[in-house]
């Protein structure tokens, strides 16, 4: 109930509307409830009479109230798509812009695939909704008040079968309800569950292809849709074995009318057209409580997504600035961590860096070796504040990164990870996507310096090539040398670099740490390799060994004092090792 009245929120721009809708559709139930009326007086005295005019006339007079509800009607779907439509694009921005501040915590702890869902399912439901509580909502319980009201006022003998048959649905719609609306939930987690595995094989078909396994993905997605359509299937088949009951509950409402009125009509306290009438009312009586029951259902299918909506917006980011961050900041570049641990649960028990303690002075390069799992990235990620430290601190130029403020951080922090992850649009756009005022000058140095400017020229359309969808239109190393000019581009006083040259050939590298060293002279580097060749030259080497640093020092220093590393270079130099130490 909260969740919704906190959505209800979002239709506070389009009251107008709002409030106009119901009052449109109250006209077309007004124009609704007429007509057993008239029906009724045609048939006791236009027909039993045989006053032709006075059926013409009534006839004529349905027709034209008949046409004035309809309007009512079309004008309600107008207005309340303008509501339907407006707010369900406003809580999109508002989910959206909700997720863009959360930090990696968050995004790690909710994932892509039940993101994605509540941004398109979850909103769609709760539009379904809004727009069945805007006309049906609006209707039915007018109808279904109005109906009973005029049943009471055309037959008062009658009027306890009505009475008796809604008392016996409402009781069954509410033992429907409580058991469907769970069901629902359930069917939503399946929905994020088909969605995680569309998601992963979208974005590893060339891998799904490389290995043959599209038998085995196929057999997932499969189990996935299968629990998600038999979930559908329960929830649906609870919802729907209210609608039979109805039905049997309506058509013995008519046939007790029709028994009971027809014993009035004998007796002479009732006439033919009032039974007719009154069947038209207690038929739409009962049919409005069913509408009403189905609004119910469609109201627990979207409060469930509505919970799950606001679960997203009620989430508050794990990294927020402090309210005396600093806005203003311009660092030399030295970044020190100081005792440093860090769990991924924001505790130290499953921590993943323990006391981690060293400096990088600004201008140095400090490389970053060590097996998978070892931390390397974990380490890095602290520095831009994607994640905060669970003890101890690390520090820019002396400024504790907690103490300011994240944008202003990130915009003195230049980073090329290993995943390149580039977006549609053309290749300057790209490379300037951290600096949008940069000059075309300024993105033709930074390409020069990622040794990409010689493949983009390459194409047709040079900087201004539209990529795909990811880059699809561009090989591994190209993607990386992408996202190197675009760290570069920024400036950075810390420059941060991923692994992101992995899918470089070793030329290639060597050509861009060439061409780096001249810009590395203004920023401090923290480079993560994969391999030794690419830190020979590093100021400083550390050694991470399950979370701890292991060892710390120059190549040749390491290659004294520090066995890990000396098996590294052996095993990847072999006899160039001693070679190199000389």
């Amino acid at each position: 109930m909260r969740s919704a009245l906190r959505l209800a929120t979002y239709l506070k721009p389009y009251r107008k509307w709002a409030l106009l809708a119901p009052l449109l559709m109250l006209l077309e139930v007004a124009m609704d409830l007429t007509q057993p009326r008239l029906i009724q007086r045609i048939v006791d005295e236009g027909i039993a009479q045989g006053d032709m005019n006075l059926v013409l006339r009534t006839g004529l007079l349905m027709l034209g109230l008949a046409a004035i509800g309809a309007l009512g009607g079309m004008s309600n779907g107008v207005a309340a798509e303008q509501v339907v439509q407006g707010a369900g694009a406003d809580l999109r921005e508002a989910l959206f812009r909700k997720v863009q501040s959360l930090s990696f915590g968050n995004l790690d702890h909710l994932g892509t695939g039940p993101l994605v869902t509540r941004l398109t399912n979850d909103v769609t439901q709760t539009q379904e909704a809004t727009m069945m509580m805007l006309r049906m909502a609006a209707r039915s319980p007018f109808l279904m008040a109005g109906s009973l009201i005029m049943a009471i006022l055309t037959s008062p003998q009658l009027t306890y079968l009505p009475l008796v048959l809604i008392l016996v649905e409402v009781i069954v719609v509410m033992l429907v309800v409580r058991r469907a609306t769970p069901l629902f939930t359930q069917m939503q987690t399946r929905l994020d569950a088909l969605n995680e595995v569309m998601q992963e094989n979208l974005a590893g078909v060339r891998l799904v292809k490389a290995f043959a396994r599209a038998d085995h993905e196929q057999e997932r997605f499969g189990g996935a849709n299968e629990r998600l359509a038999w979930q559908a299937i329960t929830a649906m088949r609870t919802s729907a074995s209210m609608f039979p009951f109805m039905m049997i509950t309506v058509n013995l409402g008519v046939v007790g009318v029709l028994w009971f009125g027809g014993v009035e009509v004998t007796r002479g306290t009732m006439q033919v057209g009032q039974i007719i009438a009154f069947v038209n009312y207690l038929l739409t009586t009962l049919f409005s409580l069913m509408m009403v029951s189905q609004l119910v259902i469609q109201f627990a299918r979207a409060g469930a997504s509505a919970n799950r909506i606001a679960e997203v917006l009620d989430s508050e980011p794990w990294v927020q600035d402090r309210p005396d961050a600093l806005r203003e900041l311009t660092p030399r570049g030295r970044v020190a961590f100081e005792d440093v641990t860090f769990g991924y649960d924001g505790n130290g028990s499953e921590a993943v860096l323990r006391g981690i303690s060293f400096v990088a002075e600004p201008g140095e390069t400090v490389a970053l070796l060590g097996t998978t799992g070892a931390g390397k990235s974990s380490l890095v990620h602290l520095i831009p504040r994607f994640y905060d430290v669970t003890e101890g601190r690390v520090t820019l130029d002396g400024v504790d990164v907690r103490d300011v403020s994240q944008e202003t951080l990130r915009r003195h922090i230049g980073v090329a990870l290993q995943e390149a992850v580039l977006f549609s649009g053309t290749i300057r756009d790209n490379i300037r996507y951290g600096r949008p005022e940069a000059t075309d000058d300024e993105v033709v140095a930074a390409a020069k310096a990622a040794q990409a400017h010689d493949f983009i020229m390459g194409f047709p359309e040079g900087y201004d090539t539209i990529l795909g969808q990811r880059g699809v239109n561009l090989s591994g190393g190209q993607k990386q040398r992408l996202a190197i000019a675009r760290a570069l581009l920024v400036k950075p006083a810390v420059l941060i670099l991923d692994d992101s040259t992995s899918a470089v050939d070793v030329e290639t590298e060597g050509k861009i740490q060439e061409a780096l060293e001249e810009q590395m002279k203004h920023c401090t580097s923290l480079v993560i390799a994969q391999r030794v060749s690419t830190v020979l030259s590093a100021d400083k080497i550390l050694i991470l060994d399950d979370g701890r640093i292991a060892a710390e020092g120059t190549h040749e220093t390491l290659l004294k004092a520090s066995p890990i590393y000396r098996e590294i270079c052996e095993s990847q130099l072999g006899n160039g090792v001693n070679g190199h130490e000389q």
